[in-house]
């Protein structure tokens, strides 16, 4: 498949760049993260070890229980959010090991970090909101996310639905679709590079090592019924909290999906402006909400430099704002949590009635 072209730079990201370059020169601050987001980072982990610790060996009342694995579907997407996802991109730290070791935490909870660079760095980050290649947007035939996917009868009730597969996202991931990348070697329609034996060797390994941790132990310790109970409910909380975070960020009623022309695969506009159209940020102003989702409600800035820790983008908010004022480009976002959610329902109701 021939992957879409954008349209050449133009000045707004090069005077963007500048602007922002101009920020960290003017600070003296370093684009990864600080000592709060390392703290913030222990403090996680630390949680999700006495989480699991205090449930497969101490077996609580199950009241409790029920309530520790909800507590723990919650850590486990935080982790996600700001440990693994700037350790990724490489911003959590300066230290290039700390990043890797932020990055490979994703391997322990039960993902696959080689997966996640693959999809999320280099696909999505590249090909946002573009059908067909974006593969976040690929939950067919269950759900409909863009103006071009074929539309069912069911897709009428998915603003109803959507919570239950959003609910098996964590999941599926971990059991399902990283072996389906794996042995297909391809993140939706785009190829998978070439694995190193090191690569396969990881991938594996860690595999083996969470049907272990998540599966066998817990079963030994507490028994076939009770490790269902909890691995579903965990599982289910870590799902429905990652997806409804990004599903906020390109699927909503203010962004764009745009289709590269036919033959040539051509868009119209440029990597950066393209980003802007495709992107929405919400709740900007909520710090407790800015904390626990590691500054992803900052998607435009997190979209426009992935390069850069999150904890800057309050301040590089206001200054990508005012560029896109002065350049005529929109700045897509929702003032209130609540109010991207909303529009995220009617977005999903306008899918599968139009």
């Amino acid at each position: 498949m021939l992957l879409p072209r954008f349209a050449p730079p133009r000045s707004f990201h090069a005077e963007l760049k500048r602007r922002t370059a101009d920020y960290f020169t003017t600070t003296g601050k370093a684009q990864t993260g600080n000592g709060a987001l390392l703290g913030k980072a222990l403090l996680l982990v630390g949680a999700l070890l006495v989480l699991y610790v205090h449930l497969v060996f101490f077996t609580p009342p199950t009241p409790w229980a029920l309530a520790e694995c909800v507590l723990m579907g919650t850590v486990l997407a935080l982790i996600g959010f700001n440990v693994m996802h700037d350790g990724a991109h490489g911003s959590f730290s300066r230290h290039g090991w700390l990043n890797k070791t932020a990055a490979f935490t994703l391997n322990v909870l039960g993902g696959s970090s080689y997966m996640w660079d693959a999809k999320h760095n280099t696909v999505h980050h590249m090909y946002t909101n573009i059908d067909g290649v974006d593969d976040d947007l690929d939950i067919r035939p269950w759900m409909r996310l863009t103006p071009d996917q074929p539309r069912h009868r069911a897709h009428r009730f998915q603003h109803l639905y959507f919570g239950f597969f959003y609910c098996l996202l964590y999941i599926s991931w971990i059991l399902f679709t990283d072996y389906q990348k794996y042995f297909s070697r391809k993140i939706g329609s785009v190829a998978l590079k070439p694995m190193s034996t090191n690569d396969h060797l990881i991938f594996w390994g860690f595999k083996i090592l969470n049907l272990g941790l998540y599966v066998a132990l817990p079963i030994y310790a507490l028994g076939w019924a009770g490790w269902l109970v909890g691995f579903l409910l965990t599982g289910a909380v870590a799902g429905f909290v990652l997806s409804i975070v990004f599903q906020l960020a390109h699927t909503v009623e203010q962004t764009a999906f745009p289709v590269p022309h036919a033959t040539t695969r051509k868009l119209e506009d440029e990597w950066a402006i393209h980003q802007l159209r495709t992107t929405a940020n919400f709740a900007t102003d909520n710090r407790l909400i800015s904390w626990l989702v590691g500054g992803l409600n900052f998607q435009v800035e997190h979209h426009l430099f992935p390069k850069i820790s999150h904890v800057h983008y309050p301040n590089l908010s206001k200054i990508i704002r005012e560029t896109c004022l002065e350049f005529g480009l929109p700045y897509q976002e929702y003032p209130k949590m609540r109010s991207a959610v909303a529009s995220h329902v009617a977005f999903l109701r306008q899918m599968g009635r139009a």
